[in-house]
């Protein structure tokens, strides 16, 4: 019997599908064990070798807890709103949904092939109606909350209310410790009684988990939408490389703030890699420090634009003796008399009205330049220095010294205040800024030199030149400078977080829309017996020509407040006929919380995100696999939503992932043609010399194992091959050379290798256990199509060491202790390797039990049953195929982990070298606990031992139990 790997992977995958192998219980007996793949976005190019790799190590772990006892949930599904969809759909016409729909299409049979143990009775997808509805209802739960850091947790706004009515929002008075937005007008219970009803709901959105704003966002004019900051590489959008710049809009926002405190000591509780938590505390970003306030000093210029300001209510009006006030964040208050500049965001508020007409043109000039560039990219970009004087001046709270205002790109408006005290006798970047502009730079470190750079350290140095503070050093220096500051009303200690709320509108088509209405511009919520609220039918998937969002197309989006239904526009009459929000929800909303969705069978779905009884039993996810990637991203929003879940008892758990793992990636061998400069002749690779060329991508398929080019394949090529139809190949001895460069595998770089190619060539298996045989799962490793011969010849002599010619070679013989001690080392370390995850050092333990027992002829089945038992989560189909040529019934994927015995490997005997005067001349096994007597009286007498001496009286004989034995003499 040969080994037909594509029609043994068909039949198995076929039994798994209609017998549900993989389904997992709510209700089993058994220890719950949840694994849970990062899911992907179905994009038109399919899986490529690199994308299983994660999945195929989860599905390991999952096959070998099955096998170890557990109720394993394994789930699949799509995360599948997307901006890929949606320009799809604006070139084409073709409706987001229909090409979703033939993406995942394609994704499954690829998933399926590959022998993935997937219950796919739970699969979500994110763009499917009945699964927004549920993100649609959280949204609506978080907007009618606010998290109160008295008790330190999330709670319903009717609570806020109820305090509002009885005693205002001062929190003298009402006890109030909550999070909101910045600089809150403080009103009495008289006051808020008496207030609209439009005025309540303005003032209750500066308190809201999720809450309109303006704010400053990425803007990317060529896609029509916000982009976060990781959709945003190197200034440009990571779809499609276009320009980015920074402006303002009305937008919603999530009140992540609220929760940094509480996302950066969740890290201590949960097993991930450290360099991952260090990226979120990185960017959670935790300060303590002070914050200070500077007076601007008014000029009569100032006053006049200031006082025309029509924005400002009455108890903010501006005058010489009420002046604009600067509020800065330091962690550094024992620099303050170092203070010899402060630098505000081109984006600050207060940029305008104390910019003075001189400097005006320059200013506008560079707040143009700074617009361009990503907030991502201003922080990276630490070699250049740029800015602009305001013309205007603050006054030092102690000092009462004037300090220039500048604004410079490296300050952020969205990160703190907005607004940074140069200290550059402190801090490099003031340093050079002071330097580049020739501003001076003060010196207030007690015996240290600054001439040539910044001190930026706070250890072993005292203060200097700085009035009360001289003497002191950072500790003492900082209690007491916050104290004066106290003191002068201008200041207090404070904690700061980098971390920034998360914008949370989307100016695109294919999202979740906003269960949202609004009555006189204020937002109302739709009521959850009516969601989902669905996306509505759109001529174009484009923003409207007046700049609305591609939604402001639809003609039948508007909300009956009568009838609860979507009806036409034209039926608006603002008084029960209301509009609909236009913007949808961003990528990250429907995989903030998919987690939780898995674990709630289909049946019950209509009536729950997920079942109290679902959620008790699974609780969060045991082990999750994905790419570090989204360390800033989904990994951190995730956790929010799940504490805020938490805080209202909709959830029992604190975090979604106990475990994560970060699998590394599988690089691609791209191939390069090179080009002479000016010509269209290109060079064979060893020809370029000292040419001038330029290295082209070309698709790897034409490339062979030896690096040439199949030139009439290439420019016979469907897509690319006009762009070389009339060039010139150079040659050298008669083949085209191509260069070879290892870089991440895309599509754009043309060395993607397609996993269907390697399943029909090779098989599922092989391409599984190649993957893992490449290296450790957590590093990155270059793909190399020849490499995976050698476990295609590995399955191959498995298959031979089970099936002869006639049939099954295994039989009830009794096993040899070699077999058994081959089976039992080859347990010991698989077990240990698969809890380690190691899966690479498992490969090559198989292949050297397969060759052992191979050259042991070993035929019994208590060796060889259990060994298929230890490759199955690795090989599913060749194992489910030999246990079932074994006489089995069933499927092996839940058969008993064979149990290590330590007894097998403790060697019974030991093959003695004999040596003469230190010469090795012949080997004599021995029991291993013979005494060293019985071991010398057993040498002695041997025959080899009599003709070596020759008579001769040996001197000594030395005996080391268990290694050697010496005749000296």
């Amino acid at each position: 019997m040969q080994y037909h790997f594509n029609d043994i992977e068909a039949k198995w995958q076929k039994y798994w599908a209609e017998n549900q192998t993989f389904k997992a219980s709510n209700s089993s007996d058994k220890p719950k064990y949840y694994v849970l793949d990062m899911f992907p976005y179905p994009s038109g190019a399919g899986l490529h070798v690199g994308h299983p790799l994660g999945y195929i190590a989860s599905d390991i772990y999952a096959r070998y807890k099955r096998h170890k006892g557990f109720n394993v949930l394994h789930p699949q599904g799509y995360d599948s709103f997307g901006l890929p969809a949606e320009q799809y759909a604006i070139q084409t016409g073709q409706h987001p949904a229909i090409t979703t729909e033939t993406n995942i299409k394609t994704y499954r049979r690829q998933l399926d092939q590959i022998g993935f143990s997937f219950d796919w009775s739970r699969e979500v997808r994110t763009s499917s109606p009945e699964y927004y509805k549920w993100t649609q209802w959280i949204f609506i739960q978080l907007f009618e909350s606010y998290y109160c850091f008295n008790d330190n947790k999330a709670k319903d706004i009717k609570e806020l209310i109820y305090v509002f009515k009885l005693n205002g929002n001062c929190p003298k008075e009402s006890g109030l410790n909550v999070a909101c937005d910045d600089n809150i007008e403080i009103f009495s219970a008289d006051d808020w009684n008496g207030f609209s009803s439009e005025k309540q709901q303005e003032i209750l959105l500066q308190y809201r988990l999720t809450y309109l704003a303006e704010t400053e966002v990425n803007w990317c004019p060529a896609l029509g939408t916000v982009l976060a900051n990781d959709e945003i590489v190197n200034g440009v959008s990571e779809r499609g490389g276009h320009p980015v710049i920074r402006k303002k809009m009305t937008q919603w926002s999530m009140r992540i703030s609220a929760y940094a405190e509480r996302l950066l000591q969740g890290l201590e509780t949960i097993d991930w890699t450290e360099s991952l938590k260090e990226s979120q505390r990185n960017w959670i970003g935790k300060s303590v420090g002070a914050s200070v306030t500077f007076n601007v000093k008014m000029t009569s210029e100032m006053l006049k634009q200031v006082q025309h300001d029509e924005t400002q209510s009455p108890s903010e009006l501006v005058s010489e003796s009420h002046p604009l006030k600067i509020e800065v964040f330091t962690t550094r208050p024992d620099t303050i008399f170092g203070v010899s500049f402060m630098t505000l965001a081109p984006e600050h508020e207060l940029v305008s009205q104390i910019t003075t007409p001189q400097q005006k043109a320059e200013v506008e000039a560079y707040i143009l330049a700074t617009s361009k560039r990503s907030e991502r990219d201003r922080m990276a970009d630490v070699k250049t220095i740029s800015g602009a004087f305001t013309g205007a001046y603050a006054e030092h709270p102690f000092s009462k010294k004037p300090i220039p205002i500048w604004i410079g790109d490296y300050v952020l408006a969205g990160y703190g205040t907005g607004a940074v005290m140069a200290v550059p006798c402190g801090d490099q970047r003031d340093y050079d800024f002071a330097k580049h502009f020739n501003i001076p730079i003060p010196n207030i470190f007690e015996g240290v030199d600054i001439s040539e750079e910044a001190y930026a350290s706070k250890d072993n140095v005292k203060i200097a030149n700085s009035d009360f503070l001289d003497g002191m050093n950072y500790k003492k220096a900082s209690k007491r400078a916050i104290f004066e500051l106290e003191q002068l009303g201008q200041g207090e200690g404070k904690t700061n977080f980098r971390l920034r709320d998360a914008v949370f509108s989307r100016q695109r088509y294919w999202g979740e829309p906003f269960p949202v209405y609004y009555v006189n511009g204020m937002p109302q919520m739709i009521d959850k017996q009516h969601l989902p609220i669905t996306l509505p039918e759109v001529e174009k998937y484009l923003p409207t020509e007046t700049g609305e969002p591609p939604l402001g197309r639809a003609d039948i989006w508007a909300w009956d407040t009568t009838t609860n239904t979507v009806v036409s526009n034209d039926k608006i009459n603002n008084t029960t006929i209301h509009p609909l929000e236009l913007n949808t929800m961003p990528g990250w909303a429907g995989s903030s919380w998919y987690f939780f969705r898995y674990m709630e069978e289909k049946a019950n779905r209509g009536e729950y995100f997920a079942s109290k009884d679902a959620l008790n039993y699974w609780e969060n996810v045991d082990l999750y696999i994905g790419g570090s990637e989204h360390a800033t991203g989904h990994l951190l929003y995730s956790r929010f939503w799940v504490k805020f879940l938490k805080d209202r008892e909709f959830v029992g758990v604190e975090e979604p992932f106990k475990k994560l793992i970060n699998q590394g990636m599988i690089l691609g061998t791209s191939a390069f043609v090179y080009r002479e400069d000016g010509t269209n002749t290109y060079l064979s690779k060893g020809l370029i010399n000292d040419k001038k060329v330029a290295p082209i991508h070309v698709k790897v398929q034409y490339v062979n194992a030896s690096d040439e080019l199949d030139i009439e394949g290439l420019k016979n090529d469907g897509e690319f091959g006009e762009d070389f139809k009339d060039a010139e190949f150079i040659l050298e001895d008669g083949v085209y050379k191509v260069g070879r460069e290892v870089e991440k595998m895309s599509k754009s770089k043309y060395n993607v290798v397609n996993p269907d190619n390697i399943c029909e060539q090779y098989g599922a298996d092989s391409l599984r256990l190649y993957e893992m045989f490449l290296g450790p799962l957590e590093q990155a490793k270059p793909w190399n199509t020849a490499g995976i011969t050698g476990v295609h010849g590995f399955l191959k002599k498995l298959w031979k060491l089970y099936i002869g010619e006639n049939g099954v070679n295994v039989n009830d013989a009794e096993p040899t202790k070699d077999n058994l001690k081959t089976l039992h080392k080859t347990i010991k370390k698989v077990e240990e390797d698969i809890e380690n995850f190691s899966f690479n050092t498992s490969v090559s333990t198989f292949m050297i039990a397969v060759n052992e027992l191979t050259a042991q002829k070993c035929t019994s089945k208590e060796v060889l049953q259990p060994l298929l038992v230890l490759l199955s989560p690795y090989a599913p189909h060749i194992t489910e195929e030999l246990y079932s040529q074994l006489g089995n019934e069933g499927s092996i994927a839940t058969v008993a982990f064979p149990k290590f015995d330590a007894s097998h490997l403790v060697e019974s005997s030991k093959n003695y070298p004999i040596s003469f005067n230190g010469k090795m001349r012949f080997t004599l096994e021995l029991p291993m606990d013979m005494s060293k007597d019985d071991i010398e009286k057993t040498v002695m007498a041997h025959e080899k031992t009599i003709a070596q001496l020759d008579g001769r009286t040996p001197k000594k004989v030395i005996i080391v139990p268990g290694k050697i034995v010496n005749i000296v003499g």
